[in-house]
């Protein structure tokens, strides 16, 4: 037994890893949904848009951001969660602040998480299942959600 092998690790990936280069929606194949989206996907997605809309390439950004070229690309393919450091230097090198690159993950986010939520109504209701739904509001409010609307929270 070598010294090589006796430091490797068995490593059990938290999720499948992806069977298609470009899937994307990714599906929970235990319930035919899409599955969540990691924030390191969704962050890597938007720095790889912005860069491609602005037909600059991974090399030009690389310099300008002081960032390998190796590692730039995988955090734009969601393979390295990079830290808040990084992600301002490729920001700033696409002429973007954080804000606005977690801002458009952010975005990306809420809309994927609303197509999993519509996904998982359809499937609930073809399926005949319940749903439990109840609305926040002041006590003693008029209307399922008082005067001011409320949060509809589905369980």
């Amino acid at each position: 037994m070598t010294s090589r092998t006796t430091n490797q690790a068995d490593v059990i990936p938290l999720r499948p890893l992806p069977t298609a280069a470009a899937d994307p929606a990714p599906q929970d194949l235990s319930r035919g949904l899409p599955r969540e989206p990691l924030w390191r996907d969704l962050v890597g997605e938007v720095l790889r848009r912005e860069r491609r809309s602005q037909g600059r390439t991974l090399k030009d950004v690389s310099e300008a951001s002081r960032i390998s070229m190796a590692y730039l690309s995988e955090v734009e393919r969601g393979r390295k969660e990079a830290s808040s450091e990084v992600l301002a230097a490729a920001a700033q090198a696409l002429g973007l602040s954080l804000a606005d690159v977690l801002a458009l993950a952010g975005e990306r986010l809420v809309s994927l998480a609303a197509a999993r939520t519509r996904s998982r109504s359809r499937s609930l209701g073809a399926a005949g299942g319940h749903r439990s739904v109840r609305t926040t509001g002041p006590v003693g409010a008029t209307g399922p959600a008082g005067p001011m609307g409320g949060v509809l929270l589905a369980a």
